[in-house]
């Protein structure tokens, strides 16, 4: 069957459509994103503006349209973090629901979490043992751990690039104490969560997802999207340190001259790049590999799993 998975996130609304079956793999067949920076079209009250309601409808609105333009015969519609925390997120759904004709499903920060673990299960498979999973978002950073499909740990942080850039990066380039008092706050954020992980023991495999570490990567010398997804793709702890200061000097144009940033992410490259840095260091990750799967093909895999074998 042929199925759309619509991701309405803190940066883009991203429909990806998947030919898939029971006991297969996804088989990518078309992907529409347009970026929306949920995030920062919240009013002093953390609400979604009525501007802002309507952009979100009309862009729900033309991904769906793709959806059937490509066939789809289902599509698995869900929000993260910048719905989940807006102040007026029921009513929006309700928008939603009334002019576009969909139920808008609100993960929580756990949901998430074991949803991207499970994507980054199946993309290794069981030799990769005890698995830790890194993915930092627009809205928020998921932590996960585990031996089986379903972690034995997972936690959502609110740290995610886009939230840290407009609440504590406003400037062009960052001010150097800006960046201290991140770097304080990232870091003190994800040491109340290192006791919970530390229990299980050191995992055998270390990886990260989203398109904050994928760009990591790539500046770091990683190979680009153009050599393929089977291609394997790292990202040390080393690299990052050398790489962080760099990039805190740079404006944002500057940082979209950089290999594989796009001009859309480059504001929020930094704060990313805290986010991962300050994580690695915390749990003691010299090294991660990139998973090309995340949160969207965790959605479809659930769903696949609940249909019967043919």
């Amino acid at each position: 069957m042929r199925l759309g998975v619509l991701d309405v996130g803190s940066n883009t609304v991203h429909l990806l459509v998947v030919d898939a079956h029971p006991g297969a793999r996804p088989l990518p067949a078309h992907s529409h994103k347009a970026e929306l920076r949920l995030a920062e079209l919240l009013d002093e009250r953390g609400a979604i503006a009525p501007a802002g309601i309507e952009r979100l409808i009309a862009t729900v609105g033309d991904a769906l349209h793709a959806a059937e333009d490509k066939g789809c015969e289902e599509v698995l519609p869900f929000a993260t973090s910048a719905i989940r925390e807006a102040t007026n997120a029921d009513a929006v759904l309700a928008r939603i629901k009334e002019r576009a004709g969909i139920d808008l499903q609100v993960l929580t920060g756990g949901e998430e979490a074991r949803l991207t673990f499970l994507a980054a299960r199946r993309w290794f498979g069981w030799s990769a043992g005890k698995l830790f999973l890194l993915d930092i978002g627009g809205g928020s950073l998921e932590i996960a751990y585990g031996i089986d499909e379903e972690p034995d740990a997972a936690v959502s942080l609110p740290l995610g690039a886009g939230r840290l850039t407009s609440g504590w990066l406003p400037g062009d380039p960052a001010d150097a104490a800006d960046v201290r008092a991140l770097r304080r706050h990232v870091r003190a954020q994800i040491a109340r969560t290192v006791g919970e992980f530390s229990r299980f023991g050191k995992p055998d495999h270390v990886v990260a997802t989203s398109k904050t570490f994928k760009q990591l990567a790539r500046i770091a010398g990683a190979p680009g999207s153009g050599d393929g997804l089977y291609v394997q793709r790292n990202l040390t702890r080393k690299s990052l340190e050398e790489w962080v200061p760099k990039l805190a000097v740079m404006t944002a144009d500057q940082r979209t001259g950089l290999p594989g940033v796009s001009e859309g992410r480059a504001p929020q490259l930094l704060a990313g790049a805290m986010v991962a840095e300050g994580a690695m260091d915390l749990f003691g990750i010299d090294e991660l590999e990139i998973c090309p799967w995340a949160l969207r093909e965790g959605v479809i895999l659930r769903r696949l799993d609940h249909l019967p074998a043919e």
